[in-house]
């Protein structure tokens, strides 16, 4: 049995990795792809992700992480990739599903307003927790107009984590935000 990718993406401090994390365990055979890891991989020459000169490592570690989520989706695992994983790295997701057609891709946007955002990831004390506002604003700016994809995006400004886990639930089991 095949399994499926989850993308779970959005600005810092949406969600993304508390929600991730118990979503994945909800499954028989699942993996959480904690995008952020795939960075720390670098281990010289490293960009910081935000910054504009860093598109080429970029688009390189979204497609090394996109084929891996599909390699475990073929095993039998749903995966569930938490990342900034915005419209301009969704192409890498595509040419997956062309790779390994009857693979099913959701492709959620986790997004708290603005000003929750920066509150949510300034409140944050991890050791590579992003929380300088700039960066964090700037992200979030990317997410705000998706166009198309505005479809696929839960407002999370007022949820508790469970609140966003049970939206992110139902979205999966009701396919809502296939690519």
């Amino acid at each position: 049995m095949r399994g499926s990718v989850i993308v779970l993406t959005g600005p810092p401090g949406a969600g993304k990795s508390t929600t991730a994390r118990v979503l994945a365990e909800g499954f028989d055979k699942a993996v959480h792809l904690h995008t952020d890891d795939f960075w720390h991989f670098i281990v010289s020459g490293m960009i910081p992700p935000y910054l504009p000169e860093s598109d080429e490592q970029n688009q390189t570690v979204v497609r090394v992480i996109a084929d891996a989520a599909y390699g475990y989706a073929e095993g039998g695992f749903t995966v569930v990739v938490d990342g900034i994983v915005g419209p301009w790295m969704l192409d890498h997701y595509r040419t997956g599903l062309e790779e390994h057609p009857g693979l099913s891709v959701h492709y959620l946007v986790l997004r708290p307003d603005r000003e929750e955002t920066l509150r949510r990831a300034q409140g944050r004390s991890g050791p590579d927790a992003l929380v300088e506002e700039g960066p964090v604003l700037q992200l979030w700016d990317q997410f705000a107009n998706l166009g198309e994809l505005e479809r696929h995006v839960i407002d999370t400004s007022r949820h508790s984590p469970d609140d966003t886990l049970e939206a992110v639930t139902d979205a999966v089991a009701n396919s809502r935000f296939v690519i």
